[in-house]
């Protein structure tokens, strides 16, 4: 399963982000989008980045920062990566 990482050069959130992404082992499933080249994601994403998502079949699921380690492996968990 894929997850999305929305975020944008220079975000030391992003960056701290996928440094819980890489401690949680999951970097090799993390798709970073950068939202400052696409006008929809920006104006979706621009003030609540990092955001992670995954999207399933029938729904979309996110997690928006903050969040700890904890937080994330529920969230991985939850969204069926172990």
């Amino acid at each position: 399963m894929l997850i999305t990482l929305y975020s944008t050069e220079g975000c030391h959130l992003c960056e701290q982000a996928y440094s819980l992404l890489i401690d949680a082992g999951v970097q090799e499933h993390v798709q970073v989008v950068d939202i400052a080249f696409d006008d929809v994601l920006f104006s979706r994403y621009g003030v609540t980045i990092p955001v992670l998502s995954i999207q399933h079949p029938d729904s979309i699921s996110e997690l928006g920062w903050p969040f700890d380690a904890a937080e994330l492996a529920v969230w991985l968990n939850n969204n069926g990566i172990n």
